[in-house]
């Protein structure tokens, strides 16, 4: 049976009509034909999407009771039974009812499309796993509900629902989206425009991600090696050498004239697994990379130009930038270089040679080791070059006159020196034994000359064979150092990253793994203090430096105090103590210092990040809370001023008015309702402030609900007098603050009464579930929507209320606080039938055991 195909709708935020373009997608589909179901359609009370449904066919949901509730879900059994061609399943990322077969809705849709139907669905950028964080760090508001993005990107098709921010705003104020009374809470708090442009281009740089994707699995599965030009990719190429920073910058410069190009970075390692770049610069360049936006990369392979054009055209780069060669004018001679080859091979990709500093000045090489032998080998071939062949002289000519012999003789000698002493000991011994077999052994002898060709030429090849053996035992010798060397590198710096990803603090971590692995008593980061850069002696005075970080010993005040110092930038510096640092470490313990000032920038950025959160979030505090003094306190208080005003006025000699008894009472009562009001919301607000400042008193005791529940609704007076309450006389009693649960109550049932149509009052019941009593306020009003639910929470918001002179929108936010505080939660769930339920869990308290004192007589 062949699979199904899956269909998505992309939108930016709720409201930019994915259900609708998903139910038009599914009239045209059943009018060419096509049978076409409804297996779960979300239309949030919005009645142009409700009129697309017209004559689609609707399987009938599923109704699940849960926790005494009764939810409805997709009936994912009927549509299989009716086996569609195509369904329509609603709300991707949805978490079903525990107690479903699946746990989200995304594997519900799964299940129908291995069963051969095709699917339409729906889902917001919100919701995507790779993206929920950075939604929440924008708007402020904590997504729970989220799909992988692997099923979204598996899907056939993925279209975005696009509309501006100013077209979204402009469709919720015409109440095409929310209710009229939600439409300013919304548009004040998660629809601002900010937020819905930062939105949206997240929605189309992740459809341009799974566009590139498709492509590349295209351009893949068709072996299509030319470069189609649909996005500017420019790849710099990295040897290791100094010149990479300018290479970077050049390519960055080139990146930016394009709007969304993309930077990358290349090194190619040598395939026999040995060292071929310093470490440390390319650390360096890997991180400059990364601060102007590009990414690095390092493949391997043995032809270099090969390699890069692969590489670039894996990528399906347009531009190519590489270093003007450093090999001097000979070599270029002998060889067209990277540079030639890369441009002669490049095809449609254009290439950009970069002139430096370093071009034509050849390639730096260190003469400290020219050498791979140790001393005592060095020695010894010396040793046997310059006295053994005489000794070996003598005793040739113990032996039969034989030349052939005492070629091979000496030839052996020759290679013994070569694998003893290495390439000039065995030079020595080439040049020094064809002599020697010249004068003694070749005739006429006595003298420097050969008399018969042959002879010559034995000797020529006796010098060439000790001269190549000689060289390729140095070689191998140089190679196997350097394999050695790569190997202990590779290992110390991969020791590093382990060690720097398991540490907490990733920058001590780094200097603590440098410390152990070169067996140092102290290494010390330090940092010059600004305006200390151009005094003669800053390198030697401590008040010249900021000692960043540091461990082991006492730490080095200045560079100078330190056995060896690695300069890291212009202002960083490493100083090491306990040990000098030899010439051939030098290199990885720049890594070091490269990685080490990576690590000092991200703590700093992590700490600043830190500092400014608290900061951000009590900015956004203050201007809501300087919002609803404003306008929200505002209100009691003129409303209270004005009847008093009244009944002034019409009072006294000059009366300007008369009232009669029950105008005068109508007056009070407003007065009396008004400044009530204005009593709980500077309570909330004080109460708010407590909670924020963890200074909230909580004297937490044993108390029934049967007792708190009527003080609550005793407080809110005549209103509350219809509120039906259901409580269980067995209930458990439940341990809390007696004065913040009748202020959780009031806060919940006043919101309940504003919801509740007239002659369906709002209901309280209780019961106990897992060692919990929860109390639930219930009312059958218009409700909201379960993507607003975190919403509600929000201080200073009004999302649920009908009107907006009612509250400063902290009664949710307050309660949810103060049920926390007294170990408890409070959470939402949707009404059977439509409406609200605020679900309030307080821990039981446990029945004592009886204790029964016996007597025995």
């Amino acid at each position: 049976m062949a699979r199904g195909r899956l269909r998505i709708y992309l939108g930016a935020a709720p409201g930019v009509g994915k259900t609708y373009a998903m139910l038009e997608e599914a009239v045209r589909r059943a009018a060419r034909g096509t049978d076409v179901v409804i297996g779960f359609v979300e239309t949030h009370g919005r009645p142009m999407t409700e009129a697309m449904i017209g004559g689609l066919e609707v399987v009938p949901r599923r109704a699940v009771t849960y926790r005494g509730v009764e939810f409805t879900e997709l009936d994912l059994d009927a549509v299989l039974a009716r086996r569609p061609e195509v369904a329509l399943v609603d709300e991707l990322a949805h978490t079903n009812v525990p107690g479903s077969r699946h746990e989200k809705r995304w594997q519900d849709i799964q299940e129908l499309l291995d069963a051969g139907i095709d699917v339409l669905s729906t889902v917001n950028v919100q919701h995507l796993e790779s993206l929920n964080d950075v939604v929440e760090e924008i708007t402020g508001v904590p997504q729970r509900e989220t799909v992988p993005d692997e099923f979204v990107r598996a899907a056939e098709q993925v279209e975005l629902a696009d509309l501006t921010p100013e077209a979204l705003r402009r469709r919720m104020a015409h109440g095409n989206v929310y209710r009229p009374e939600k439409v300013d809470a919304a548009l004040g708090n998660y629809f601002r425009v900010g937020n819905l442009t930062a939105l949206r281009e997240l929605a189309l740089l992740w459809l341009a991600g799974t566009v590139d994707d498709q492509l590349d699995r295209y351009r893949s599965e068709h072996e299509i090696a030319t470069t189609w030009e649909t996005r500017e990719r420019v790849v710099v190429a990295l040897t290791g050498g100094p010149e990479g920073e300018t290479l970077i910058r050049r390519a960055a410069r080139i990146a930016d004239r394009t709007k969304g190009a993309e930077l990358l970075a290349v090194h190619v390692a040598r395939n026999d697994g040995l060292a071929g770049a310093d470490p440390a610069l390319l650390a360096r360049q890997r991180v400059l990379v990364e601060s102007v936006g590009g990414t690095y990369h390092q493949v391997v392979g043995g032809d270099v130009p090969a390699a890069l054009l692969t590489f670039a055209r894996g990528v399906n780069a347009t531009q190519l930038v590489l270093g003007a060669s450093r090999r001097g004018r000979i070599a270029r001679l002998l060889s067209p270089g990277v540079g030639v080859t890369t441009t002669a091979r490049s095809g449609g990709i254009d290439v950009h040679l970069v002139t430096h500093e370093q071009a034509g000045h050849g390639r730096p090489r260190s003469f400290a080791g020219t050498t791979a032998l140790s001393r005592r080998r060095r020695i010894a071939g010396w040793v046997l070059a310059i006295a053994g062949m005489p000794l070996l002289t003598v005793g040739v000519h113990l032996l039969p006159e034989s030349l052939t012999l005492d070629i091979l003789i000496f030839l052996a000698a020759s290679v013994g020196v070569a694998l003893v002493g290495g390439l000039w000991p065995a030079l020595v011994a080439a040049v020094g034994g064809s002599l020697l077999l010249n004068y003694f052994f070749t005739p006429p002898t006595g003298r420097f000359t050969i008399a018969q060709p042959d002879n010559l030429l034995a000797l020529t090849i006796f010098v060439v064979v000790a001269a190549s053996v000689s060289t390729v035992v140095d070689l191998a010798a140089r190679r196997s150092r350097e394999a050695a060397r790569a190997s202990a590198e590779a290992t110390t710096l991969a020791l590093v990253a382990g060690s720097v990803l398991r540490g907490a603090r990733p920058l001590t971590a780094l200097l603590e793994r440098l410390r152990e692995t070169f067996g140092l008593t102290a290494v010390t980061l330090l940092e010059r203090v600004p305006g200390a850069g151009g005094r003669p002696d800053a390198h030697r005075d401590p008040r010249a430096w900021t000692v960043v970080a540091g461990v082991g010993g006492p730490p080095c005040g200045a560079p100078a105090e330190a056995e060896a110092d690695v300069p890291v930038d212009e202002s960083l510096s490493l100083a090491l103590r306990g040990a000098p640092l030899a010439a051939d470490d030098r290199r990885i313990v720049e890594a070091f210092a490269a990685q080490a000032a990576l690590a000092l920038r991200q703590e700093r950025l992590a700490a600043e990040a830190a500092t400014a959160k608290p900061l951000a979030a009590a900015d956004r505090m203050r201007t809501a809370l300087l919002a609803a003094v404003s306008h929200d306190l505002r209100t009691p208080l003129a409303s209270a001023k004005a009847a008093i005003t009244s009944l002034r006025g019409a009072s006294g000699e000059h009366a300007e008015v008369a009232f009669d008894d029950e105008d005068r009472d109508e007056l009070l009562a407003t007065a009396d309702e008004s400044l009530d009001q204005l009593g709980r919301l500077v309570a909330n607000l004080l109460d708010m402030s407590r909670l924020q400042a963890g200074v909230l008193g909580l004297s937490p005791i044993e108390i029934g609900l049967e007792d708190a529940v009527p003080r609550a609704l005793d407080e809110l007076g005549p209103a509350a007098h219809d509120v039906r309450v259901d409580i269980p006389p067995d209930l458990p009693a439940v341990s809390a603050d007696p004065g913040l649960l009748e202020r959780v109550l009031v806060n919940l049932v006043a919101n309940a009464l504003r919801y509740s149509p007239p002659g369906a009052p709002p209901v309280v019941s209780a019961s106990t579930h897992d060692g919990e009593v929860e109390l639930r306020v219930t009312d059958t009003g218009p409700g909201i929507p379960e993507e607003d639910w975190d919403t509600v929470f929000l201080p200073f918001q009004r999302l649920g209320d009908r009107d907006n002179h009612t509250g400063v929108g902290l009664g949710l936010a307050l309660s949810r606080g103060l049920a926390e505080a007294m170990g408890g939660t409070l959470t939402p769930s949707a009404t059977p039938g439509g409406g609200l339920t605020m679900v309030l869990a307080l821990p039981a308290v446990p029945p004592q055991a009886l204790d029964l004192d016996l007597e025995i007589e």
